[in-house]
């Protein structure tokens, strides 16, 4: 009690706080987002999100070299097909955009640990996640197209797999379907929590991804039900899940502290678009300190027990991290 207890005694200099530190970021606990187009030469910034960019196959690589520089040593490649159908062709094709990519890092930077996004969204032309039967998205149907997808970004490099549908069943469906092919190395992390959120518009803009009619809420998880991801968490672990992953972040520590507490898997949370571009959007304004608040933001998924952090700000946050500044 006090006055024999002073807690402030531990805070007296930057050394013994930095000594007593619970919590640290490293560059390695990053993994950076990144979105690749058609076309040579292509480096065109996003509007919904101040620093990224939609990256040709070239681009692509060279902004991969800058991040593996920093010490970030994975990436997780978004497609814009060139054109998109009901079935998300483009998504199934080894000549696919992403396949692309992967097959282009994996030739340029053999140790980048690429992670491959299974999805149909950005490849359909109604923009939703799965095959289409009606105005419902066919489940068990959606499960076909995601496992031939798996199959085709693993055989041109991809070292995880990362469903982010949310279609029920879908890491059995894909699991099945790696080890058929020979692929029973490569680990899934899976988008296991996630939710039908309101921070995604900022992605939906940069992967033009929108649904054409209606929303995802028939699919994607109630931001209201913590118990529900919790049994969406035990249910992916149940059907062969290497890796775990809430989405998304910020919103949603408790469920995200409540997963590192209870299951034994590797764990990752998404900072998503809407986290990222309302940091850039109020530092722009002068209303926050950008830096302050991008490593306090970061600090606290990793603090709430996220061992990898999927974040547009990777490579800015590392920079700092090398230098010393945080």
């Amino acid at each position: 009690m006090y006055p024999e207890v002073r807690m402030r005694r531990l805070r007296t200099s930057q050394n013994l706080r930095d000594i007593l530190q619970e919590t640290h970021l490293l560059p390695s606990n990053f993994i950076h987002p990144l979105f690749v187009v058609h076309g040579e030469g292509v480096r065109e910034e996003i509007s919904s999100l101040p620093g990224q960019y939609h990256l040709s196959v070239d681009e692509l690589v060279k902004e991969c070299r800058e991040i593996y520089a920093q010490g970030v040593r994975s990436v997780m490649l978004f497609g814009i097909p060139a054109h998109k159908d009901g079935t998300g062709s483009e998504a199934l094709e080894d000549d696919g955009i992403v396949q692309q990519g992967l097959k282009a890092l994996r030739d340029a930077l053999p140790d980048l640990v690429t992670i491959a996004d299974v999805c149909m969204c950005e490849y359909t032309d109604h923009g939703h996640c799965g095959i289409l039967h009606g105005h419902e998205v066919d489940n068990d149907e959606t499960l076909k197209y995601l496992a031939k997808q798996s199959v085709s970004m693993a055989r041109c490099g991809a070292k995880i797999i990362a469903p982010s549908d949310m279609m029920d069943g879908r890491v059995a469906a894909i699991r099945a379907a790696l080890d058929e092919n020979g692929f029973t190395h490569i680990p899934i992390m899976s988008y296991a929590a996630k939710f039908a959120s309101a921070f995604y518009g900022p992605f939906r803009v940069a992967a033009d991804s929108a649904p054409s009619f209606g929303d995802r809420r028939g699919y994607q998880m109630n931001p209201a039900n913590g118990r529900e991801a919790l049994r969406e968490i035990e249910l992916d672990i149940a059907e062969g899940a290497d890796m775990i992953m809430v989405k998304p972040a910020l919103a949603y520590l408790d469920i995200l502290h409540e997963a590192y507490m209870r299951y034994d898997l590797p764990l990752a949370a998404y900072h998503v678009s809407g986290e990222y571009a309302m940091i850039k959007a109020a530092a722009a304004k002068g209303w926050i300190d950008h830096d302050r608040v991008m490593m306090e933001s970061l600090l606290a998924i990793r603090r709430a027990g996220a061992q990898m952090i999927l974040t547009y700000h990777a490579k800015e946050a590392a920079k700092l991290l090398n230098e010393g500044k945080f």
